[in-house]
This record gives C-alpha cells, structure tokens and sequence, in this order.
C-alpha cells in the first residue's frame, strides 16, 4: 500500500481521541463519536482527504474560531410524508446528516421513496458515508452538498461552483455496496490540501489560474484558490474536449438541488466570508435520498441483479498490462481488508496535531505510537 511507512494508530485509540478532543470544543458525546466515526470511515476506505487530515483544520479550528456550532439545534421547517426541509443552525453538518438520512430511511420505509434536503449546515464529511446508511437497509442512497466556490465553469477562469459531489450507493449481494462518491471537479480541494502536505504537486490540467493556464504547486494553488485567482476544472477537464462540460453540469444539478430545495445561498455566496472579508459560517445545503427497493421487485432480487451487474463488469477484457479491473466501492473494501487490524495511518503533519490537541486540552491519558 502507499505510504505504508507511515506509522499506524488503533481504530478505537484514534476514534476516542478525536471524540474527546471534540467534546473538550464542546461537541456532546454522543455527537462527537459520530463526527469521529464519519472521519475515520473516511481513512477505511482509504479516502485521507477527508480523514484525519481535516480533522483540526475543518472541524476544531472553525468552532474555535466561531464559525462553527459545537452544539448542533436542528430544526424541522417543512415536512410531509415523503419529503422534509431541515435548518441545521450553523452546526454539525454529520450531526444534521445523520437526522436527515435517519428521516429519509424511515420515509422510504413507509412510502418506498424519502428525501430531505438540509439548509445552513457545514462540511458533512464523506458523501458516501451518507449514502452508505441507507444501503445498509438495502436501500438506494442519494446525496449531494455544495461547498465553498472551487469550480470554475467551463470557458470560465472564476471559482464558481463547489466541488458538489452526486453520490450514490446501491445494496448488492456482495460484502460490500456498491458506492459512487466522487466530486464533480476534476479533483477537490481536500485531495490538493493533502498533496500540499505531503509536499507533492498536483498533476497538470486539474487547476486553472486567471490566466487560463493549468497550475501544479500545490501549496500556491491553495493560496491562490482562497484569494480567488486559482479555480479547479470540472469533471472531465478545462474546455470540452475531454467533456468539461459534463462535470460542469452535474457541478450545478447539485447546486441547484441544494440550495433550491431548502431556499439556501450559493455559488460565490458560500465563500465562507462577510462583507469586511472577515470569517463566517458557511451556510451550506445538502440533500438526501433514499429508495427502498423492497418496494418494487423486492431487494434480494435487486441486490442480485446489482451483484450480476458488477460482475460481469469486473470479468470483462482486461486492457493490455492490467490485472483487474474494478467497479465502485471495491477498492476502498480492499483498503479496509488491509488497514482492519493495522489501524489509520497518520502522516507527519497530523501527527503534530495530535499531539498539540493532546497537550492543549490536557489530555495526557493518549499515547501515540509515533510518539518517541
């Protein structure tokens, strides 16, 4: 595996670290646990752009800094048998994700079919995970959120649009669902926050600056996203000879989802930034999706069916050199396999924040094992 010289920490070790950290910020217990879990599930499926990695500078430093709800009020605008509309105040967006797709699981039990959308809310963690609930009750999982602006349109150069992921998740009769989470940019910024990290350069043809030239620095791109002179390409890649376009287009079906459903702000609005420049909630939106499929043929039909699928997928011709090809969500299975008894594995830089966290809050029953 990649980077397997790092040193790797205990699940539970890492999870009751980060939840105590969260609760000394003032996150209840109970909701610190889950905010834990959705980041560490994120580091399972090998996925660190949205793992630890972001555990401080996301989610600790923003409530520090006022922008950021420990304690999560969640409020019901609108609701009908099918649908609802949820004000997250500001707070936890796992904590208000975990209400919405709870409500969408229950809807689509009765009804066959919920969804919820959910306004002023936060970074929600991985998209999958949410997703990932409703497959778990052998339903189809939807979701998507929009973000602060990253994407620049096509033939355009300004950041406009977030990185938006469309996220589904689907039952199977395999070990594991399939799960399509992927952003509807060219890569996100949490991939380049990582590369930065680590010291590596994004690769060529994934940012564009005011120029309209592809950038590859990435502790540059960073700076010059924040100060809007840097924006990423869509999906598919700048212009429309590789099908920017289509990245571009679903960037806004999740947009317009997002925010037209619960009446939110978006696009350049979600740059986290009052008019004095100065820090504010995000105000994000996010909707949530779930079909019960034992509502049409039934789901172990549909779980078959699906396995059917993926299978004859992966037992297709194989491209000269290639040993396997794959379809969504195994890989990060696979990761799990390997990473299930070795624990997370943390880089340098997370590292130092783990230890600084430990040590601010006084928080001397951990021991890390990258501790000398």
């Amino acid at each position: 595996m990649e980077f397997d010289n790092r040193p790797y920490v205990n699940w539970k070790l890492a999870d009751d670290f980060m939840t105590a950290v969260l609760m000394k910020v003032g996150v209840p217990e109970e909701e610190a646990r889950l905010c834990s879990d959705v980041l560490l599930e994120s580091d399972r499926r090998g996925i660190e752009s949205h793992g630890c990695n972001r555990f401080k500078p996301i989610y600790i430093d923003r409530i520090r800094a006022g922008i950021l709800n420990p304690v999560t009020r969640i409020d019901i605008l609108k609701e009908t048998p099918t649908t609802a509309v949820l004000d997250a105040n500001d707070g936890m967006g796992m904590v208000a994700s975990k209400k919405a797709m709870d409500l969408c699981i229950e809807k689509a039990r009765k009804y066959g079919m919920g969804m919820v959308a959910v306004r002023n809310s936060s970074h929600y963690g991985i998209a999958g995970y949410w997703a990932g609930l409703a497959a778990k009750e052998d339903m189809i999982g939807i979701t998507g959120t929009n973000a602060r602006p990253s994407i620049a349109p096509t033939f355009g150069v300004e950041n406009m649009l977030g990185t938006n992921p469309l996220t589904f998740a689907m039952p199977t009769d395999e070990p594991f669902p399939f799960i399509l989470d992927c952003a509807t940019s060219i890569t996100q910024n949490g991939k380049i926050e990582y590369y930065a990290r680590i010291g590596k350069d994004t690769p060529a043809g994934m940012v564009i600056g005011r120029d309209g030239l592809t950038m590859t620095d990435s502790g540059q791109i960073l700076k010059d996203m924040r100060s809007g002179k840097a924006a990423l390409a869509p999906l598919g890649g700048i212009g429309e000879e590789l099908g920017g376009y289509k990245g571009y287009g679903y960037a806004t079906v999740v947009e317009i989802l997002c925010a037209a459903l619960q009446s939110g702000i978006f696009l350049r609005a979600l740059d986290g930034k009052d008019e004095n420049g100065g820090k504010r909630p995000y105000h994000l939106g996010h909707f949530f999706m779930a079909i019960d499929t034992e509502a049409f043929l039934g789901a172990e039909t549909f779980k078959k069916t699906c396995g059917d699928i993926l299978r004859e997928l992966r037992g297709s011709q194989k491209a000269p050199g290639q040993e396997r090809i794959y379809t969504a969500g195994e890989k990060e299975y696979d990761v799990w396999l390997y990473r299930k008894e070795k624990g997370v594995p943390i880089t340098e830089a997370v590292q130092k924040e783990f230890i600084e966290l430990r040590d601010e809050f006084g928080l001397s029953q951990f021991r890390f094992p990258f501790e000398s």
